[in-house]
């Protein structure tokens, strides 16, 4: 049995899966912010949970929005800013005797959408979050890639290529969170959309507001979701000529805009090398559940 928990700023969730895959207990509980201590026993008890409900031992991998840093081993650029600078593996390890593995919560979802998803079977597998913010992970033969400085896929933090006059405006006006500007993550995120809007209508309005306004024809809002789609291609671009993945999967909430995948894949070409470019764009298979599902797939099915 494989144990995964998606560890997020306002929820914890824990799912347990079968050898096979099929889901034998899940629950969620309120994330404790800004309370390392109280974290890590929340997360020690839901695993505790979770092979009581079942009556199965099981290897237990974590998402974190942030990574482990291979020098320090210490967790750096969580969003959730009381975990930085912890040693949260080595804390549940002890916590929970027994090994666990930590990546990214890009990664997870690249692993889950690799193992039983979207992208099964493919050898590389590049999986896009555009929710809040935009992150992504990279899987390859269905493992994560996390790197030698623990940032693979941190595709969010590149600039945006190819900036038009605009676009470069937009980059003095919304700097990135991180300290830098001109970061994918401003431009192609859920917030990063809201802001283009607000910017064209000077309305502030959320994301499946301004949906609905595209539903009914509103020229501005179909503006923002047109300069979305060319920003989003671009960036999408710029993996291709770096990584050229076999398959290229979107979650997070703006990846349910279903015209995404019919819009995407000619809006790439003009930016990628050669101008070819035949690479699949998909919709996360399992969605809000690929995050926690690619943490328990964390250990491979021979371990």
């Amino acid at each position: 049995m494989r144990i995964g928990i998606d560890l997020g700023g306002t929820k914890i969730e824990v799912i347990a899966l079968s050898d096979e895959g099929s889901q034998l207990f899940r629950h969620r509980v309120n994330t404790p912010r800004d309370d390392y201590a109280a974290t890590v026993q929340a997360i020690a008890d839901l695993v505790t949970l979770a092979e009581k409900e079942t009556g199965e031992r099981g290897s237990v991998g974590i998402g974190i929005p942030g990574s482990i840093s291979p020098y320090s081993q210490r967790v750096k650029n969580a969003n959730s800013t009381w975990l930085n600078g912890q040693p949260l593996d080595k804390d549940l390890a002890h916590a929970l005797q027994r090994e666990v593995r930590i990546a990214n919560d890009a990664n997870c979802l690249a692993v889950s959408e690799a193992t039983d998803g979207a992208g099964a079977g493919q050898p590389l597998v590049f999986a896009v979050i555009i929710g809040t913010g935009s992150g992504a992970g990279i899987a390859i033969n269905g493992e994560s890639r996390i790197g030698m400085n623990g940032n693979a896929g941190e595709w969010g933090h590149n600039p945006l290529p190819w900036m038009d006059a605009d676009e470069q405006r937009f980059q003095q006006e919304v700097p990135c969170y991180c300290g830098l500007s001109g970061c994918i993550e401003t431009f192609v995120s859920g917030t990063g959309f809201a802001r283009d809007y607000q910017r064209l209508s000077g309305q502030a309005l959320k994301g499946a507001e301004i949906m609905r306004l595209i539903e009914q024809h509103d020229p501005v809002a179909e503006l923002a979701m047109s300069r979305y789609q060319q920003r989003l291609a671009k960036a999408l671009a710029q993996v291709v000529n770096l990584l050229d993945p076999d398959v290229i999967v979107l979650g997070g909430g703006m990846s349910n805009i279903d015209q995404l995948y019919q819009t995407l894949p000619a809006l790439m070409k003009p930016w990628v090398f050669g101008r070819e470019c035949e690479t699949p764009i998909r919709k996360a298979v399992h969605g809000d559940s690929s995050g926690v599902r690619g943490a328990a797939w964390l250990w491979p099915l021979a371990e």
